[in-house]
């Protein structure tokens, strides 16, 4: 038997549950990019010297062209998508501005209802934390 090849090296990245109440926003990946068509919390890669709350403090600048304030760690997975490896840490996050009406990266942004988050078509990386969302 062939020895088994080792894991892919994840790529480490980062989300934001951003809550406006009782409902947190999801956004929908647009056609051309991993993952189209999919729903997923918005955040991005963490770039080298970079902190986690750092990285998801400009990738939502980057992103949606809003400020927020990062809070506690919800949920940190690695997923494992064919050969590639995502080591997801989603954070609470609060917006400290205007809410975000467009996106860099989706084509659809939705404040969505937590027991209305199994309804969506969620990326691989980003459904643990769905699944705890809905757990409360």
């Amino acid at each position: 038997m062939p020895p088994a090849s080792p894991p892919p090296t994840p790529l480490v990245v980062v989300a934001a549950v951003i809550a406006d109440g009782p409902l947190v926003l999801a956004c929908r990946r647009a056609q051309g990019r991993d993952a189209a068509g999919r729903w997923e919390f918005p955040g991005g890669k963490v770039e080298r010297g970079e902190t986690p709350e750092a990285a998801l403090e400009r990738e939502i600048r980057e992103e949606l062209g809003v400020p927020v304030r990062v809070g506690r760690l919800l949920d940190r997975t690695v997923t494992v998508i064919g050969t590639r490896a995502i080591d997801l840490a989603c954070y609470a996050a609060t917006l400290t501005g205007p809410a975000p009406e467009r996106s860099t990266d989706h084509d659809r942004l939705r404040w969505v209802a937590r027991d209305e988050l199994a309804g969506l078509d969620w990326a691989e990386a980003d459904r643990p934390v769905v699944r705890l969302l809905e757990a409360g």
